[in-house]
């Protein structure tokens, strides 16, 4: 159950992080080489000021340095003849955006760049008419790198390029999400198929505890659901607790889908089967050993996981196995189940999307709050970001539920931070249980698993539905919102023209009937009646 509530505590849709224009880029070149040339982070209020897409055609400034000053006066200017048609970077602090900029214009400055030791984010305010020079916030190490690289006589610009509505790392997350529901489902049969071989040959029903199920009735589904809204309103409410803990959860929880996942492989190796006490138990040394490796990859990612450059490719590597060992873990015993916890959690997802907006004071949806963390906000005067720490603010942390993959393409954005695309796990496993629903009633029904595919078919296209109305709308989309609609619709044609529909609504469930109600069982039974009479 706990790695359930760790699944539910955020679904986050399909979410690309789309850029705003509130993200830049500075372009600078040496005055005495011109290619010389640096780039780097700028944030800038689109509602200020309005940058070009290119540098085509572009105006430069020269640049002059007034750091450390904050220019919260002008008498932090000498002479105005030392900024006059010029592009100027002052410090942080003491006083807003606006009264620097007020003063710069004043001065006869053409470009203000405010240079930060903390967090930088588009700049708020109420900036009058008459303000017209462009404002832009900039990182402090930037302006140090910059000056030790090329010097102070450099001619600078401010310019944004557009973000593609389509990125390829979207493909990248569809194979991911697909192939992660088809083996989950597959898996989830294959072991129904076993379960039902050992019922059949050995006559009684004890084996079928030998692999351990979540079975999820329509009770336990509602259940589900209600813990869900209230995980997800305690994270939203104390997320800078909460957050640990659903790390620590997926740290043992991933790990142990790792080895779950790979040790079904490892058992087909034919070397390392030789034993060793432990615990009163003997344990394989391949198995041992793969123990190790899967342990080492959670603690790995849980030391390194604010490492944006790699450790996602740990996160989803652990994401993927969990995905997949939870669809072949949790059990829905009919469609009916599958209804009624996919439409709740359609409801649930839509309201905590669009509905919670209206209600919450920031204007965010709980959801997204939730999923993308605590803004590193600074502190705020009267609607203006001023200077909160002379500390650069430390990453903060994220909720380890989602698939993970950097953006394929260049923008401002490459330069500001690692943008990633993005997939919730809960829209990989709910609609995964569908499809292993569909593939275990296939096999207890020789159905030639035409409810697997149909229902993998339908996944797929669900997706690709969700993409198309994220590139329509640019904004979150929740998955489910046509997850769930394509792939209990593509279930439900599927029964009815076979004629199954009760059969499928009720499932078949064959965990309540006798062992010797199996064929194998009665010829088993009619050859030992045989044998003894002929005895």
């Amino acid at each position: 159950m706990g790695a359930a509530r760790a699944l539910r505590a955020v679904v986050w849709g399909l979410l690309l992080p789309l850029m705003s224009a509130r993200e830049g880029i500075l372009h600078v070149f040496k005055n005495d080489d011109p290619q010389l040339t640096k780039q780097y982070c700028i944030y800038y209020n689109s509602d200020w000021t309005s940058l070009p897409d290119t540098l085509d055609n572009i105006a430069y400034l020269k640049l002059e340095f007034l750091t450390p000053k904050l220019l919260c006066s002008q008498a932090d200017v000498p002479h105005a003849d030392v900024i006059k048609d010029k592009a100027i970077v002052v410090m942080r602090g003491n006083c807003t955006f606006i009264e620097k900029a007020e003063i710069a214009q004043q001065l006869g400055a053409k470009m203000l760049l405010i240079a930060s030791d903390t967090a930088i984010h588009e700049p708020h305010g109420n900036k009058t008419q008459s303000l017209t020079i462009p404002i832009a916030l900039v990182r402090n190490y930037d302006i140090i790198d910059l000056k030790q690289t090329l010097g102070k006589d450099v001619n600078v610009t401010l310019y944004s390029p557009p973000v593609p509505n389509f990125d390829y790392s979207m493909v990248i997350i569809f194979l991911i999400a697909v192939v992660c529901v088809i083996l989950g489902g597959y898996w989830s049969g294959m072991s129904e198929l076993e379960k039902l071989k050992s019922v059949s040959s050995s006559g009684s029903s004890s084996t079928l505890s030998d692999i351990e199920h979540v079975t999820l009735t329509p009770l336990t589904a509602v259940l589900f659901v209600c813990v869900s809204c209230i995980m997800l309103v305690l994270m939203y409410y104390f997320y800078q607790w909460l957050v640990y803990v659903v790390i620590s959860i997926f740290c043992v929880g991933s790990a142990m889908s790792l080895f779950s996942c790979l040790s079904a492989l490892v058992s087909k190796i034919p070397y390392g089967r030789c034993r060793f006490p432990c615990w009163n138990q003997c344990i394989e040394v391949r198995l041992f050993f793969l123990a190790l490796c899967c342990v080492a990859t959670s603690v790995v990612w849980g030391v390194f996981r604010n490492e944006d450059r790699w450790a996602w490719i740990l996160q989803d590597i652990l994401g993927i196995s969990f995905c997949v060992n939870l669809i072949q873990t949790l059990k829905l015993p009919n469609f009916k189940s599958c209804v009624i916890l996919l439409g709740l959690l359609l409801v649930y997802d839509v309201f905590f999307v669009f509905i919670t907006p209206f209600i919450t004071k920031s204007g965010q949806s709980i959801m997204v709050e939730v999923a993308t963390g605590p803004s590193e906000d600074s502190e705020k005067n009267d609607g203006n970001l001023v200077e909160a720490s002379a500390e650069r603010s430390a990453p903060h942390e994220k909720l380890p539920v989602v698939m993970k993959v950097p953006r394929l393409m260049f923008s401002a954005v490459m330069l500001c931070r690692m943008p990633f695309s993005m997939l919730g796990y809960g829209d990989i496993v709910l609609p995964g249980l569908l499809v292993a629903y569909c593939h275990r009633f296939d096999v207890q029904t020789s159905s030639s698993r035409v409810y697997f595919i149909s229902s993998a078919i339908a996944y797929a296209v669900g997706m690709l539905v969700t993409f198309l109305g994220l590139s329509l709308m640019k904004m979150a989309q929740p998955a489910l919102l046509y997850l769930v609609p394509c792939t209990l619709i593509s279930c439900t044609l599927v029964a009815l023209y076979r004629k199954e529909m009760k059969k499928f609504w009720n499932g078949n469930n064959y965990q309540v009937m006798d062992p010797m109600d199996f064929p194998a069982n009665e010829e088993n039974a009619a050859r030992a009646n045989e044998q003894h009479e002929g005895q």
